[in-house]
């Protein structure tokens, strides 16, 4: 069944905003004072994310794609895999997604954060941070888990043997997340998606809340062009390799 533009971009809408208060809601129960999961560990977190991508790709994968990813969006669309024409609504509904998923995980964890007094834990809660203060090692952190997560969403997703059983397909992709997570993600978070980050960073310098810091703008690029590089980079690897 084909969708119209306007239910698949509520898809994606609905798909990023799952992806944030899943992912960005378990590191807001391990990291805010006072929570029932507060240092709950590294697991609880890429659980988290990995849920985060897989029950949005179970639920839209046959509407939009599920795509919740600028960067796979505008990747695709470079080689020649998805319409110009339906990029800027894609990644609209994209960040605007992860921004009211934001939200949502605010509201509900409002009185943890308002008794956190770390301004990088709340932060973390958000948008990815530069722990080692070198842009240099967070791009090449977001570059390589943006690689191998989009490459092998593709080559997940294009397998014949997988096709059949989209359930197993999508599975397998929450769980590349999740090992991405927990084997990537101590250095930077890691974003591995523009809307991601970008969405919640932006929600975190305009919502009023105790001790919450910077939003480090400074570094807020690297989570964003990274990640994009690495898709082009990706999607052209996949067409190169498995689609000849």
């Amino acid at each position: 069944m084909t969708y119209s533009l306007l239910i698949r971009v509520i898809a994606e809408f609905i798909g990023t905003a799952l992806l944030v208060i899943l992912g960005n809601g378990s590191v807001a129960n391990v990291d805010l004072k006072g929570t029932k999961g507060n240092n709950g560990g590294w697991i609880l977190i890429g659980l988290g994310y990995g849920a985060g991508v897989m029950i949005p790709a179970m639920m839209f994968a046959t509407v939009s794609g599920a795509q919740i990813n600028p960067a796979l969006t505008l990747a695709m669309a470079l080689n020649g895999l998805f319409p110009w024409s339906e990029v800027v609504p894609y990644i609209i509904a994209q960040v605007l997604g992860a921004m009211f998923g934001q939200l949502i995980v605010v509201w509900s964890y409002k009185p943890y954060y308002d008794q956190t007094e770390n301004p990088r834990a709340i932060l973390g809660t958000f948008s990815t941070i530069d722990n080692a203060d070198s842009k240099r090692d967070g791009f090449i952190n977001e570059f390589v888990g943006t690689f191998i997560l989009i490459f092998g969403a593709l080559a997940i997703t294009h397998d014949i043997a997988f096709k059949a059983n989209i359930g197993l397909a999508n599975f397998t992709l929450g769980f590349l997340v999740m090992t991405l997570v927990v084997s990537l993600g101590g250095a930077t978070g890691p974003g591995l998606n523009p809307a991601r980050d970008l969405g919640p960073r932006i929600v975190h310098a305009l919502y009023p809340l105790k001790n919450k810091g910077e939003s480090m703008w400074g570094y807020a690029w690297v989570p964003v062009i990274a990640p994009f590089l690495a898709g082009i980079a990706a999607v052209f690897a996949f067409k190169g390799i498995l689609m000849k």
